[in-house]
């Protein structure tokens, strides 16, 4: 894959770009690039291997989770969440399934709107930070929201819908959602450097979250303590480039039921790609997609499945990571023309 090492340097210099990206094909890395610092204030410059948070990208790790129990049988695509919210959430239309969270298409009113005038700097949680450590803990979030469309209506992208995911996991296991996505997803892909850090207790391999591109502000106030079924997960460059090898090796779930996963439902044109169940598409192409904004996070990484090419972008501001991963899916679409060719 070719990179325009110009184009890139003005992308790492739009917004003072601070993360890790990197292209990595097979067993070989191709591209490394380390900008920007772990810790600004204690001056800690940016690694290779640093653990940082991708916000909704680990909406794909629920997905996963999901559909490990449904293939378990606990669990069905066609199941309403009714069944298991019991009379939890009263205003979530009793004819949403497992299958409308997992698209988008649930209708459901959400507690954190993207189509709503969000920045990543204001402050939308509504109950104190410290406190939302388990998916129940959201409940009072999640409730008293409207339906905004009727089930399998239309794709309206959902964060409340990923929460509730979350709820149903911890109602069908007993166990915490951290808890079922370490047993179900990153444990059986290897990602031992990936899972949910506490922001106010981060390690110091784990990379700050920067609020803006200049100065010390960190997003510990405007996030979750502990990242849920919506995002906040931390990982490294080298563990996304694992899992994508482990998903479509059927370490994860198996090949058939990725192959339900990956087909394409929604054609998105705001974003310049499709929706499958729980993974974002290449518009065009095979090739897979995690991708995540929030404060102090600005996240990308795609897999393109004919060359085993992981392409990733962890930024640890909340912009500062968009310049590149444009330029990188430039790259990327001249790789998947010439595949295609």
């Amino acid at each position: 894959m070719h990179v325009d090492p110009e184009a890139l340097d003005a992308a790492v210099a739009k917004h003072a770009f601070t993360g890790v990206a990197t292209v990595d094909r097979g067993d070989r890395r191709t591209l490394e690039r380390c900008e920007g610092f772990v810790h600004r204030a204690l001056a800690a410059p940016m690694t290779a291997d640093a653990r940082i948070a991708i916000a909704s990208g680990s909406k794909g790790f629920t997905a996963l989770a999901v559909m490990r129990l449904v293939e378990e049988g606990r669990l069905r695509l066609d199941q309403r969440v009714r069944e298991l919210l019991g009379d939890d959430l009263p205003r979530i239309d009793d004819r949403v399934t497992i299958e409308h969270l997992l698209t988008h298409t649930s209708g459901i009113g959400d507690y954190l709107d993207e189509e709503a005038d969000w920045e990543p700097s204001d402050h939308v949680l509504t109950l104190p930070v410290h406190t939302l450590t388990t998916s129940a803990a959201f409940l009072p979030m999640l409730d008293g929201h409207a339906q905004k469309a009727p089930p399998g209506d239309r794709f309206s992208y959902c964060n409340g819908g990923y929460m509730v995911l979350a709820v149903l996991l911890e109602r069908v296991t007993g166990e915490t959602y951290h808890q079922v996505v370490r047993r179900l997803v990153l444990d059986p892909a290897g990602l031992e450097r990936t899972g949910f850090l506490p922001l106010n207790a981060l390690p110091a391999d784990a990379a700050a979250g920067y609020v803006h591109d200049e100065g010390d502000l960190v997003n510990t106030l405007h996030l979750p303590v502990l990242g849920n079924g919506d995002g906040g997960a931390f990982t490294t460059a080298a563990d996304l480039h694992r899992f994508w090898i482990a998903l479509l090796d059927g370490r994860i779930v198996s090949r058939e039921t990725l192959e339900a996963m990956a087909a394409p439902r929604h054609d998105v044109p705001e974003e310049r790609k499709r929706y499958g169940m729980g993974l974002w598409l290449h518009r065009s192409h095979d090739a897979l997609i995690l991708e995540g904004y929030d404060a102090g996070a600005s996240f990308r990484s795609t897999h393109i499945i004919a060359t085993q090419t992981t392409v990733s972008v962890l930024g640890n501001s909340s912009e500062g990571g968009w310049p590149v991963i444009s330029v990188l899916e430039d790259a990327i679409d001249a790789e998947l023309g010439a595949v295609g060719a």
